[in-house]
């Protein structure tokens, strides 16, 4: 993968994560807060594998 490319992935992953945090604080209630850090926490960080249920 080239430089531009990898900058281009970076920026997207963090676009999402801002994105995924934003959700979170702004959640309406308590339960949706809980179900979005759930899912948060359900995927995989960058280099490990992904989980199979």
């Amino acid at each position: 993968m080239n430089l531009a490319a990898q900058l281009r992935a970076r920026r997207a992953r963090k676009r999402t994560q801002r994105a995924a945090d934003r959700s979170i604080n702004f959640a309406a209630t308590a339960t949706v807060r809980q179900e979005l850090l759930a899912a948060a926490e359900s995927r995989p960080r960058r280099g490990q594998p992904r989980r199979v249920i």
